[in-house]
């Protein structure tokens, strides 16, 4: 596959950050055959080099849990798909109250939206990490973001990729 192949099946990986997958494919960490564990590999290598401006650009193309954008519909399919899985478009109205109330302090906080990758987890789980979390530094939850982030990276990867065999 060349750049523009890549770019085009890989850049949403991380989050509107088609950045990502054109440095690791310019400096050589995707090559055919392609594994989800290893293009994962070469693209986390360049979200962690990133500078923290870059790193910050991508928590902030990140949407908030069951925010605005998913009101509207329009989330990214991954982002939809990985909303609509743990329950997130289904809210009742107290619910929605909550996480709209814990998105504002979160990012009010941080300065970024509040990430986790809900593959597996539920409304209440999500809710639980979300009280938990706002109570860590700006730092913690900096490090703790930018793990999430890989994390739903490796999860699209996954299932775009076959794994190693």
């Amino acid at each position: 596959m060349d750049r523009a192949e890549i770019v085009a099946r890989f850049g949403g990986v991380f989050e509107h950050s088609p950045f990502i997958a054109e440095r690791a494919f310019d400096a050589g960490f995707i090559v055919e055959p392609l594994t989800a564990a290893d293009v994962h590999d070469g693209m986390a290598a360049i979200f962690r080099t990133a500078s923290v401006d870059e790193r910050l650009g991508v928590l902030r193309a990140h949407p908030d849990l069951a925010g605005k954008l998913a009101i509207a519909g329009d989330l990214t399919e991954d982002s939809r798909r990985e909303q609509a899985g743990a329950g997130l478009d289904r809210l009742s109205p107290d619910e929605h109250e909550r996480f709209t109330a814990f998105n504002t302090a979160y990012t009010e906080k941080f300065g970024f939206p509040f990430i986790i990758a809900v593959k597996g987890l539920t409304k209440d789980d999500i809710l639980a990490a979300f009280e938990q979390r706002i109570e860590n530094s700006r730092e913690q939850e900096l490090d703790t973001a930018c793990q999430q982030v890989e994390k739903i990276a490796r999860l699209r990867l996954d299932s775009l990729l076959p794994e190693n065999s």
